[in-house]
Parts: structure tokens; sequence; C-alpha cells
């Protein structure tokens, strides 16, 4: 106020009263909403979509074909994204992977779960994995392979939730909300024994919350059958898993219950060692 006037301040966003508090900004909207492009696309890759051209993602993201150009070439700069010689397919970059080295690195359950995958593939000869959950998938983390001595540990993979042994494991002791949201979004089938029916997927998760461990009865590949149980933190919240798997005449049905107490002590004893 000076002389009985009110005093108006220019800002980037127009004018506004002085003293007055400023308003949040489109600024802060824009950025938000760009990152979650950028999510979008680099969600479009997987070790099966490893490359893909512009037409191919704007096709998955639903992004119209001049913000998707903008927005590959802006992460291709930063190396979010390679692109190959012909300029016509997009990669991703080895700056995720030296973000994903940094995370695991810095992971308690990376770190601390570490001897208990090996000695649970010495014990049952099978290759495990280590997932957690990352609010929509089961995130591979760590994997060891008993009978392959060039496996690398460092391993990074997602897994469906609805139809893996480490995903269903996480799943069943998740709030209702994050369940009825997961199947609101689509179970997608990837084999004939995919579980893609919301009631039958409930009735599942009921049966592993009263057994204690998951099966996957070639529900994500054919023929490989594969026991996982679930990982608590220090909350005893139910964040990670892991589990054995096979081809199915490695693990015949029959030993399946013999199986799962070893896999169930594994997981307990990370759990306590978190």
């Amino acid at each position: 106020m000076d002389g009985g006037k009110v005093k108006r301040v220019n800002t980037a966003e127009g004018e506004r009263t002085a003293g007055a508090p400023a308003r949040p900004g489109r600024g802060s909207d824009d950025t938000l909403k760009s990152l979650s492009k950028i999510v979008r696309i680099l969600e479009c890759f997987s070790t099966v979509d490893r490359a893909m051209s512009l037409a191919e993602l704007c096709d998955r993201t639903g992004l119209p074909r001049s913000t998707t150009h903008r927005l590959l070439a802006s992460m291709r700069e930063v190396g979010f994204l390679d692109q190959d010689r012909t300029r016509d397919r997009y990669r991703l970059g080895l700056k995720l992977f030296e973000f994903g080295n940094i995370v695991l690195s810095n992971m308690d359950l990376h770190r601390e779960a570490r001897p208990y995958v090996e000695q649970l593939g010495r014990l049952t000869g099978q290759l495990v994995h280590l997932a957690v959950f990352d609010g929509r998938q089961a995130v591979v983390i760590h994997r060891s392979d008993p009978s392959d001595s060039t496996t690398p540990p460092t391993y990074i993979e997602n897994a469906p939730v609805h139809c893996t042994s480490v995903g269903k494991a996480v799943l069943a002791f998740q709030p209702p909300a994050v369940i009825d949201r997961l199947i609101a979004a689509g179970l997608r089938p990837y084999t004939d024994t995919t579980i893609t029916k919301g009631p039958d997927l409930i009735a599942e998760l009921s049966r592993i919350r009263e057994r204690g461990y998951a099966i996957d009865e070639g529900e994500h590949q054919p023929g490989l059958r594969c026991i996982g149980a679930p990982i608590r933190d220090q909350n005893a919240r139910v964040f990670a898993a892991v589990s054995i798997s096979g081809p199915a005449w490695k693990i015949p049905i029959g030993e399946v219950e013999s199986l799962s107490k070893i896999v169930i002590h594994s997981a307990n004893a990370i759990s306590a060692q978190l």
C-alpha cells in the first residue's frame, strides 16, 4: 500500500498484489507433467522390447509425435536413451544403469540378503530371484544360479505381480486398495495358465496368505514352476520376496511342500537380518 494505492508487482506469471503470497504457478505443474511423460516412455522398454522406434513409442504412450520426439531428444542428450546408427530406434542408456547400481549399492535389502540368496541356491540347486515391490510390479534386483557361475548377480528385471511367485508372494500381503488398483489396471495373460480375472486372483492371494508361500505354475513362462515367500521390513511390512524357479520336471509338484519350507526359512532369515 503506497499513498492509499495498492501496489502491483510484475512477475513471470503475471501481476499480483505486493505483500500477498504468490500463488503456485504453472511451472511446477508443467515440470511434473513432463516427468510423468518421461516415465511413461521409459516404462515402454523391457528385456523383450529392447529397442523401439518413435512411432512405436507414440503408440505405446499415446503421446503426440511432436511431444514424444522432443522428449526423446532431451532424454538422449542426458544419457537416459541411446539411438542406434540408423537413428531409427531407441534403447535405454547407460546413465540409467549407473543410477541403478547406485540404488542397489545403497539398498539394505540387496546387501543383507545376498548371502541368504546364495545359500538358498546351493541348498535347492535352483535359480533364485530376489525382488522388491515398487507399487505396481516386482523388480528383480538379484539372482543366483548355482549351475552357472557366469550369471551376473546384479540383475534388474521387472516381473508382473499377478503371475510370478515373487510378485504374488508380495501382493498377497498388500492393502486391499493396492490389490484392487492392480486388478483394475488389467491382468495381462502371458500363458494359458495366467490368472486374468480379479476374483480368481483374490482367491489365489487368500490361499497364499494361509500357507505362507506362492506358486507360479507356468503362469509367466510355460513349463516353469516357481516358489516364492514374502520378506518383511523392520515394521513387519511385506515389501519384497525371494523365490526359487526351474523347469517343472526339476521341481516336481510332490516336492513343492518341502521346498517351500526352505524358501520360507530363507525369507524369514532375510527379514530378521533387516
